[in-house]
């Protein structure tokens, strides 16, 4: 059995058409693990709300943050 990766992700939100109100271009959002989300190419974020919502993956790059860049914006949410 694969071992979960724990590790807190991140993407960039690079299209928010439709969704202006939850979504800032240009934003790092924290993603929350969903393969059922996955299989239908959708993404769980963190959005403006401060709530969780499905969005399209296409709207997203991943990005790998460094350390103390991750700790000051898992701090500020």
């Amino acid at each position: 059995m694969p071992m979960r990766s724990t590790a807190k992700q991140f993407v960039v939100c690079l299209e928010n058409e439709g969704y202006e109100v939850s979504l800032e271009r240009r934003k790092i959002y924290r993603v929350l693990p969903d393969a059922d989300a996955a299989k239908h190419r959708q993404i769980r974020v963190i959005d403006e709300s401060g709530d969780d919502y499905l969005y399209p993956q296409r709207y997203f790059a991943s990005i790998e943050l460094p350390q103390a860049v991750r700790r000051a914006v898992l701090a500020a949410v």
